[in-house]
């Protein structure tokens, strides 16, 4: 499972959120004039204090001159709210046309897979992407990286590189520019090898073409099953489609598989909502989306739309990890409301991003700021569930990221799960500890701080938690 957050949120009318976090419309930022470092800084500083949603937490003043760029010193503005853990870094600057590009069609570049650590320092492939430079190479879940280099001769092992700690491991993989090349010692069910695998420009798809969508029969009952990687504008076709077969199978038992998936649009999240809402009056809410009091005319409520796609959901099993947020935390707590303990969590506790990002743009300098504005509550008005989502969930089961299996086979152990809690099985709890669930369940937990460091992340690896 992979211990990432979503990141940001971007869009219009409460329908954008990215990085796993959602975001009610793009105000028009404060004016300022260049680009230059400090001028960027003080347009930075002018944005948070107009629109941050923890004002309180900001320092009176900053002096941003000992801060060698934008990022370093937007870090210690949000350092308070960081350290009362209302803010993880979910508030940052990025690239207006990187964010645009992923966001609308899921491009990135890289080799194409998701790693996590596990306890011991072991780095495992969770996911390879369709289309991929890794997949191609035939490098798949559950494969270990031992050793990466730039040529045979240059073999660092992961012991050693994650021993020299910061950034080192993830600095050995490279830049994200296609053509760049490394060398891995891989193994997995066919042996030990060394590979060289490049980083292209690839599409993320996100409901896999593999094993996305299917319907499992187990115990001579059907089930509906989606895996959705991130929150995309391109998920919209996919997850209409896995949805209209679950409707025309007359199924309503479904496992949403969303145990890697860092957030994303909001319109996505509500897409999703709706398409297990086929009962949902559309007079009963979504969600609740709340501003600071000095900008509460950008409050909204957001009610069901059921889609012609819609499924009336009977159990609703969401599988989940410490890399789940955001976008997909909301899904899931929408639900809590209306079908209680109909609806479990499965696998381990989730992130804990509760609150959603705004875009601010300074285009001359391709500057766009995700900044932390607004709550999201449910029906119910349950939200700040900024330790995950154990203690709000009604029903839950614990149970282990299974790397020997492919998500969605019934023998892989979160899947199991899930199908056993369908059929009414009993189960163990999920604890409010997500670290110590990890520990005790997951073969790939992944260290952020070892592979991606806070500040160093693409729009895409604030997204799909993991991905290079």
């Amino acid at each position: 499972m992979l211990a990432g957050c979503g990141g940001g949120d971007g869009g219009s009318s409460g329908s954008n959120a990215s990085g796993g976090s959602t975001t009610a419309g793009t105000p028009t930022p404060t004016a300022a004039a260049g680009c230059t470092l400090r001028e960027r800084q003080d347009w930075v500083a002018a944005q948070l204090r107009e629109w941050y949603l923890f004002p309180d937490t900001l320092p009176a003043s900053l002096d941003p001159t000992p801060y060698a760029s934008v990022d370093t010193y937007l870090n210690a503005l949000t350092a308070t709210a960081r350290a009362q853990r209302k803010d993880r870094y979910f508030t940052y600057l990025t690239s207006i046309k990187e964010e645009n590009a992923y966001y609308t069609s899921g491009s990135s570049a890289g080799f194409g897979w998701r790693l996590g650590l596990d306890s011991n320092a072991r780095l495992f492939v969770t996911e390879a992407f369709e289309g991929a430079s890794a997949l191609a190479a035939g490098i798949d879940r559950g494969a270990e990286i031992l050793a990466i280099g730039t040529s045979t001769s240059d073999l660092k092992t992961v012991s050693s590189l994650y021993a020299a700690g910061g950034s080192v491991l993830s600095d050995a993989l490279g830049p994200d520019t296609a053509g760049t090349t490394r060398y891995f010692q891989i193994r997995d069910a066919a042996g030990t090898r060394t590979v060289s695998v490049s980083k292209s420009d690839f599409t993320l798809m996100p409901v896999s073409s593999r094993y996305g969508s299917q319907i499992i029969t187990d115990g001579g009952q059907r089930y509906g099953y989606v895996n959705l990687r991130t929150f995309i504008d391109t998920a919209d076709p996919a997850l209409r489609t896995a949805f209209a077969q679950f409707r025309a199978a007359g199924i309503t038992n479904i496992i949403v598989d969303l145990r890697y998936n860092g957030g994303g649009l909001v319109r996505i999240a509500e897409l999703m909502s709706n398409l297990l809402g086929a009962n949902r009056a559309t007079s009963e809410v979504i969600s609740y989306t709340t501003f600071r009091s000095e900008k509460a005319s950008n409050n909204e409520t957001t009610f069901f739309a059921p889609q012609p796609q819609s499924v009336a959901p009977t159990r609703v099993a969401f599988i989940g990890t410490g890399g789940t947020a955001s976008a997909s935390e909301f899904v899931i707590n929408a639900f809590i409301p209306y079908l209680h303990a109909n609806a479990a969590l499965i696998g381990t506790n989730t992130y804990g991003k509760p609150v959603g990002q705004i875009a601010l743009d300074k285009a001359a300098c391709d500057d766009r700021l995700r900044v932390i504005a607004f709550a999201l509550q449910n029906s119910a008005r349950q939200g700040a569930y900024y330790d995950g989502l154990a203690n709000t969930v009604e029903a839950s089961c614990r149970a282990a990221d299974d790397l020997s299996y492919p998500m969605g086979d019934p023998r892989e152990a979160s899947t199991r799960s899930a199908l056993d809690f369908l059929q009414g099985k009993s189960c163990t709890r999920i604890g409010a500890s997500a670290s110590a669930d990890v520990r005790a369940t997951s073969t790939a937990a992944v260290s952020r701080v070892a592979l991606a460091p806070n500040g160093e992340m693409s729009t895409a690896q604030r997204e799909v938690p993991g991905l290079f």
